[in-house]
């Protein structure tokens, strides 16, 4: 029983390498990659910190040697996929947790990682150490609200723990409360905007119209979710 869930872990880092090699540079938004971040996530809520580590590390190297992408693969992505494992975990199994974790872990450590790394090994020019933190933190934030809708309806309907359990990795019960349904309601406008930016760019579309629908998809999302929230609370507040 043992080999075989040490098999289906491996089945699934495989997988999720494989994803994130794939659809990194497609589902990309230009100066962020959204969907590194989802599978830095996805992989430390499923697998745990370490195997988030490794599949970060490695999708990282893949991406550099097959697409001669700079080593901002590795550090844009390893100390966030890291954090979240270990957020996640304690916290016992808060999955916005999971989120924060690959916000500062990528956000702020991997942009600050960055600065040296591409100005003294790769020798890339007129770069500070803020230089990448506005960019990083975009693409954690989207690829994070993504995540985190993926997850938090998983954990919902109990298959989230089922697949952990499979996985012989720590199963929580993570349930929904009005703050994390309101997150729900505001992470769509991350979808919509990464939909909208990558069909744009996709078909060429260059109008800026298509600029303004994606910041005000993430605009729109947010009141809903600020509106929800207030009736939510003045209808329990009546009760």
């Amino acid at each position: 029983m043992t080999n075989q869930k040490n098999l289906l872990k491996m089945l699934v880092l495989s997988m999720l390498i494989a994803l994130g090699v794939v659809i990194s540079p497609i589902l990309r938004v230009e100066g962020m990659c959204p969907m590194a971040h989802f599978i830095n996530i996805i992989c430390s809520v499923f697998l745990g910190p370490w195997y988030s580590l490794l599949c970060a590390t490695l999708i990282g190297i893949i991406r550099m040697v097959t697409m001669g992408i700079p080593p901002i693969a590795l550090t844009g992505a390893v100390f966030g996929a890291f954090l979240s494992g270990v957020f996640y975990r304690m916290s016992k199994g808060k999955i916005i947790f999971a989120v924060v974790g690959e916000i500062i872990g990528t956000g702020i450590i991997g942009a600050l990682a960055s600065y040296p790394v591409m100005t003294f090994l790769w020798g890339k020019e007129g770069l500070s150490w803020i230089f990448y933190i506005p960019s990083f933190v975009c693409g954690t934030l989207i690829g994070g609200s993504i995540a985190y809708v993926f997850l938090r309806k998983l954990a919902d309907n109990g298959m989230l723990s089922q697949m952990q359990n499979m996985l012989a990795s720590r199963s929580y019960q993570d349930k929904s409360t009005l703050l994390s349904n309101t997150a729900t309601i505001a992470a769509f406008g991350a979808i919509l905007f990464v939909i909208i930016e990558v069909t744009s760019d996709m078909f060429k579309l260059i109008s800026p119209v298509f600029d303004v629908l994606s910041i005000a998809s993430l605009v729109l999302c947010a009141v809903i979710a600020a509106i929800y929230y207030i009736f939510k609370k003045v209808k329990i507040s009546d009760k």
